[in-house]
């Protein structure tokens, strides 16, 4: 009995062009568009994402107050003819020292790491320039830290220190008024370094003093001293 069937014809295999290689393979379909919740589709696309634009950073509170209003009234007060000439701020050095840590170098590691919180600058160590056998003292061994802020930091610091700071110490009447070296810098001292917000008293492990020195580009005591004032530190009357 002959077979009526007719044979499955097989697909046929890819095309090969010429010298055997293989055919291109046809092109992949378009990718579907993204269909979200509200039904709304999207086209994907194969274009990177643009950057963000970096957030404008906000200038320092007495800065502002400084170039608005105080250079305006130290002109009117000295007459200065040019804008340059006028007394500005030009960097706050505090500086701790830890008589302690000759004995135990981690009070100085920790008095580091409070000064890091309350300025927001890494401090450096500093070290003894000669030995001295009264003091148990060694040629490089670590007696304390400190730091130099300028520019905004420096501002912000200032008006903690004014605002905050220095209205928490106990007993408080005023700065002197007479602590200028005679070229426009003024210094003053604070006992307990754990006035500054930034400190938690539970959890300080020892009670530091430091020294901060504000520098200014003044030329006399009375210039650096009308500077000053007009950034509220609460000389003493």
């Amino acid at each position: 009995m002959a077979d009526t069937e007719e044979k499955k014809e097989r697909k046929p295999k890819a095309a090969r062009a010429e010298g055997g290689a293989p055919a291109e393979k046809a092109e992949r379909a378009p990718k579907q568009a993204k269909q979200d919740k509200s039904g709304k589709t999207e086209a994907k696309s194969d274009k990177p994402a643009a950057p963000r634009e970096p957030e404008p950073k906000v200038p320092a509170r007495l800065k502002v107050q400084f170039d608005e209003k105080i250079r305006d009234k130290l002109v009117e007060k000295f007459g200065y003819k040019n804008k340059h000439s006028v007394p500005a701020i030009d960097k706050i050095v505090i500086n701790m020292g830890i008589g302690e840590g000759v004995a135990d170098r981690k009070k100085v590691d920790n008095a580091a790491s409070d000064l890091s919180l309350i300025t927001g600058q890494k401090p450096i160590v500093t070290k003894a320039r000669k030995s001295i056998a009264t003091y148990k003292l060694r040629d490089g061994q670590a007696i304390g830290c400190k730091v130099t802020l300028r520019k905004a930091r420096m501002y912000e610091f200032l008006d903690r220190l004014v605002n905050i700071a220095l209205p928490r110490v106990r007993d408080f009447r005023g700065l002197n008024p007479k602590s200028f070296d005679g070229r426009g810098n003024y210094s003053l001292g604070i006992k307990e370094h754990i006035i500054f917000p930034e400190i938690d008293y539970d959890k300080a492990s020892d009670i530091w003093g430091m020294d901060i020195t504000v520098c200014t580009t003044a030329s006399t005591d009375d210039e650096a001293r009308a500077l000053l004032t007009e950034f509220n530190f609460p000389f003493r009357q």
